[in-house]
């Protein structure tokens, strides 16, 4: 990749290239609409494919459900079910990925007569996926058929106690899955390793967007019955804000038929069709259409937090409530349970940073402590992983001296596979997850051990992908050319998510007019370039960095390029532009 301004060592020590052939904006002919087409091929894209990924629809980008194995099966037996009016129960995950595609499942039943009830596990008193306890106790309050969302595609010894009591399990999931499966009427996951190439191709999709094809699926098996001869059909289009939620929450790559999904719904949440979903809105003090940075920043941890901190079951009784006080009280409790749950997080936080500081350069951050909520774990190894620069798995440990671990991985590291190895080696109790994230249950004797076979098996994926590493940009910018039609124009590539990232530009040269800190350790700036044009600038959580030192202490004689994502400040009445630094680079040094 090419250099950016020759800058090989930024101010936070990386060089800064090009992610794609980049795109020089500083010519006077400029214009912001130039960028979209090459924002799309730098993230892949042909080129004669640009125009269908520059506005993805659902009919462009879905594949026919049947290429999935067990899918048909799954479809069979849920038309079974609807046309004989069987008992019902969704099990689902307790995150928002769970929640979102428990929703959509009862919710689409619903829309075809039937009346299922849903089963979300206590974190921690049940821990994650189906238990065998559980299924046996749903299926002798009379479920004839369960499906479980978002696990299951692990769980040998719940599936087998499930089956012992005659009840049909159909498993819908998108976890890793081993070369044995579980024993279930169906299993539908497009990690299964026998699934076919065209099936495969699919495995970054969330649960929820696995669970949305089976609803295509049973919709069209129905249809070939006749079944809406006499009766509505329901609108699984409506669906799709539930799919566009769980695909952001759960930080699944926004390629090909998710970026479709997280598009179309965006579209239909903006109508707020959705009682609790549009009381999440509101309790989250947005006024204006939800974007996808709303999805993974705002709605996506108030349901989480009903999972870590709270009741399990409080996402899914928001997204299928049909009574608008329920859903203003539910949202509410949300709200109030997110606020505990980041007072929570700051605390553990301090505490997993300081125990990785004493380990040393070892490829995976593995670090434990007593008295660590799980329910905030995950989250934790996430801004471990974004502070070291590596995967980080932190581990919760009970009383008993058995830890619930989460972890999180960078670019080019699959730690899920690896989690998955070292059960099989016999040093977990349970685990699994995919390439990004992965989740295990493990003695405390064992982690030492756990440690190094993470190291020997991950120390040279970590190293490619760090040296690797570099700032990747999309286009040179002057200060002036960081405006609101810039920002529209760069909306038009997007939605942007994991593995689809927003564009980053450098800007510059320019010099510090004003800088301090605000908030929680955020540095704001105002800036003014050579072309006489000032900018405001944040850059967040960077007060005690040398990014943030640079910003704070620059004098007036010493100019700066920075990088970062230009977003709208629309605080007031006259929207205008800023930029989210990233990194900066002194002017005078790279010439």
């Amino acid at each position: 990749m090419t250099a950016v301004l020759n800058i090989s060592r930024s101010i936070l020590g990386q060089p800064w290239r090009w992610r794609g052939s980049g795109t020089d904006g500083r010519d006077a002919d400029f214009r912001p609409d130039d960028l979209v087409a090459g924002l799309l091929m730098a993230r892949g894209v042909p080129r004669e494919a640009v125009e269908a990924h520059r506005a993805p629809t659902i009919r462009g980008f879905m594949p026919d459900p049947s290429i999935f194995r067990d899918m048909d099966q799954a479809a069979e037996r849920l038309a079974d079910a609807v046309t004989r009016g069987e008992p019902v129960t969704i099990f689902g995950d307790y995150d928002v990925d769970g929640a979102t595609s428990a929703a959509l499942l009862i919710r689409l039943l619903r829309g075809l007569g039937l009346d299922p009830q849903a089963y979300i596990p206590d974190r921690l008193m049940e821990g994650y996926g189906p238990s065998g306890e559980a299924l046996v106790r749903i299926a002798a309050g009379g479920a004839r058929l369960i499906v479980t969302v978002d696990c299951g595609a692990q769980a040998f010894e719940a599936l087998e106690m499930a089956r012992a009591t005659g009840v049909d399990v159909i498993v819908v999931d998108h976890h890793k899955c081993a070369a044995a499966l579980p024993p279930a009427l169906a299993l539908v996951n497009p990690n299964r390793l026998d699934e076919a190439a065209d099936a495969a191709a699919h495995g970054h999709l969330a649960a929820v967007g696995v669970a949305f094809l089976l609803g295509a699926a049973l919709l069209r098996t129905l249809r070939a019955r006749n079944w809406f001869a006499t009766r509505a059909e329901p609108r699984l289009i409506d669906l799709l804000d539930l799919v566009a939620l769980g695909t952001v929450a759960d930080v699944a790559a926004l390629r090909g038929l998710n970026r479709a999904f997280v598009a179309q719904g965006l579209k239909v949440m903006a109508q707020r069709h959705n009682i609790g979903l549009a009381a999440l809105t509101q309790a989250a003090r947005l006024d204006r259409a939800p974007t996808c940075t709303d999805l993974g920043f705002a709605l996506g941890p108030r349901i989480n937090a009903g999972g870590r901190v709270g009741k399990s079951d409080l996402g899914v009784r928001l997204l299928t409530t049909e009574d608008p006080e329920e859903a203003r009280t539910i949202a509410a409790e949300l709200d109030r349970l997110n606020g505990e749950r980041r007072a929570i997080e700051m605390l553990v936080t301090e505490a997993a940073e300081v125990a990785a500081a004493t380990q040393g350069n070892r490829a995976v951050a593995l670090v434990s402590g007593a008295g660590w909520h799980p329910g905030v774990i995950g989250i934790v190894a996430g801004r471990l992983k974004e502070k070291l620069g590596r995967p980080a798995i932190v581990v919760a440990m009970d009383d008993a001296g058995i830890g619930k671990g989460s972890g999180r991985s960078i670019s080019g590291v699959d730690l899920g596979a690896a989690v998955l190895a070292a059960k099989d080696m016999g040093l977990l109790v349970a685990g699994g997850g995919h390439a990004m994230a992965a989740g295990l249950t493990v003695e405390q004797a064992r982690l030492d051990a756990l440690a190094d076979f993470l190291d020997d098996r991950l120390a040279a994926d970590v190293a490619r992908a760090q040296d690797g590493r570099a700032l990747l940009l999309d286009a040179v910018l002057t200060p002036g050319g960081i405006n609101p039609a810039l920002v529209d124009a760069l909306d038009a590539g997007g939605p942007y998510g994991a593995g689809w990232p927003s564009p980053r530009v450098a800007a510059g040269p320019v010099r510090i007019v004003r800088a301090d800190i605000v908030g929680q350790g955020h540095v704001r700036a105002i800036v003014q370039g050579d072309d006489g044009r000032s900018i405001k600038t944040i850059a967040f959580r960077q007060a005690d960095s040398a990014l943030g030192q640079a910003l704070l202490g620059a004098g007036a004689d010493r100019r700066l390029w920075l990088a970062g994502r230009p977003k709208v400040d629309d605080w007031n009445s006259r929207p205008a532009a800023e930029l989210h630094l990233e990194d900066a680079a002194w002017a005078d040094e790279h010439r």
